[in-house]
């Protein structure tokens, strides 16, 4: 009967389990924030904020500059681990998705439309795991 893995085997050698959920997580991440960020930064304002409402408004730059730190933190979130050239990049990725959605649940708390406050916290809290996985738990190794 073989022992239980130490605490030090346990993070040097994640489970598989846990790799495949990360991946999972940052292929959905990657999806969701990567259709947002490039919708908010090519479609015209007045089309956005028909179906989104505040785009409407706050300055045009601001939701541009949302939308291209949506796409880099979804290009962020898959690239370097799938090309393991600076892995590292991908916890920093999920860091400033997590700062987006917690940015994004203040401005709407102040625009008085708590009803998107929940999905705000669920993605941090998805890109959080990220973060936390590829740093701690299950870093990819940078191709030598």
């Amino acid at each position: 009967m073989a022992d239980a893995p130490t605490y030090s085997e346990a993070v040097m050698h994640p489970s598989r389990a846990l790799h495949i959920s990360l991946w999972i997580v940052q292929g959905l991440l990657f999806l969701l924030f990567g259709m947002a960020g490039v919708l908010k930064s090519t479609q015209p304002i007045a089309a956005l904020a028909q179906n989104m409402g505040w785009p409407g408004d706050v300055p045009a730059a601001l939701v541009r500059f949302i939308g291209i730190s949506e796409l880099a933190g979804a290009l962020g979130l898959v690239l370097p681990t799938a090309t393991r050239i600076k892995p590292w990049l991908t916890p920093l990725a999920a860091a400033g998705i997590v700062l987006i959605m917690l940015f994004a649940a203040v401005f709407h708390v102040s625009r008085a439309e708590p009803q998107f406050v929940p999905i705000n916290i669920l993605f941090a809290a998805l890109a959080g795991f990220v973060a936390w996985g590829r740093w701690r738990k299950a870093p990819i190794p940078p191709r030598h």
